[in-house]
């Protein structure tokens, strides 16, 4: 068995992080290979009609093109298929963060009714493994899904022609008049936690209360976790629901001051960017996109 340092894995994403790794499930050449495997298994759904990979596509982000997961038999989830980047260096899993590891997350898809449908028990017995062996598996090629070395990553390190003038403008607002920064920070452009922007408000009620579900804290009603920035611009549609099509949506949503309701969060409000100012944030957006590692590829 071949042991792999975390760092071994880490595309450069500008500045140094660690990856951090459970003592109980060390990565591994095997390991990472075998999930890698199990990953496109699509024998780990009811029907065999669907892998991880359908709804998390590698050329996508590993995200997909549907507002909301269809799993096996044509049945829709509830919520869009977060993008798989850099999710090892992630606190905690799912939009609602009800998952503290990954691999406690990796479990939960296999057993949702609308998306792989089966029990553990089998799921362990159609592709022979046990259920830690399956877990620590799949967690270790989530592990391995890494972005990094983007336009934004050289300019950063001192290649000051990485960007445009565009995109050296759209980085000062997403720091500046934005703030951005307040939720999306970091070398991955997230600060692993929960905010209500108003996304799930309509009609004078939650949709979905997200956080709150889990925590049952009053100030989580509607909350969802901030999703990394990296490779934004293959991820889309965006937010838990796939309600915005474009990151042109995503910036006008933000310009306007998300969607008010009772419990929205306190950096959120209206920021009435111009029409240059819009097009700048988007092309910085753009900029995030960089080299995707997978296994070890």
């Amino acid at each position: 068995m071949r042991l792999l340092l975390a760092a071994v894995l880490v595309i450069p994403l500008g500045l140094d992080l660690y990856m951090p790794v459970p003592e109980d499930n060390p990565l591994t050449v095997e390991k990472i290979e075998l999930g890698r495997r199990l990953f496109n298994d699509r024998r780990l759904s009811r029907d065999s009609s669907v892998s991880c990979a359908s709804c998390h596509d590698p050329q996508r982000g590993f995200s997909t093109a549907q507002p909301i997961a269809i799993g096996v038999l044509g049945r829709q989830g509830s919520r869009n298929a977060p993008a798989l980047i850099n999710r090892g260096y992630g606190h905690a899993f799912f939009w609602d963060g009800r998952a503290a590891t990954l691999e406690e997350q990796v479990l939960k898809p296999i057993q949702d009714p609308n998306e792989m449908d089966l029990t553990l028990e089998e799921a362990s017995a159609r592709v022979k493994l046990d259920v830690t062996a399956l877990s620590r598996s799949l967690a270790s090629y989530i592990r391995s899904i890494l972005s990094g070395d983007s336009p934004y990553d050289r300019f950063i390190n001192g290649q000051r022609s990485a960007l445009s003038a565009e995109q050296q403008m759209g980085l000062q607002l997403f720091r500046g008049k934005g703030n951005c920064t307040a939720c999306h920070v970091g070398p991955n452009f997230t600060d692993e936690e929960f905010h209500n922007t108003g996304i799930a408000w309509r009609d004078g009620q939650y949709t979905d209360e997200g956080r709150f579900a889990i925590s049952s804290i009053p100030r989580d009603h509607g909350a969802f976790k901030t999703p990394t920035l990296r490779e934004v611009a293959r991820t889309a549609p965006y937010m838990h629901d796939g309600s915005l099509a474009t990151l042109e949506d995503v910036v006008e949503f933000y310009s306007q001051g998300g969607r008010p309701n009772p419990d929205l969060d306190s950096e959120i409000r209206p920021r009435n960017f111009k029409p240059e100012e819009k097009r700048a944030l988007v092309a910085f957006l753009k900029c995030l996109s960089g080299k995707i590692q997978e296994g070890l590829r």
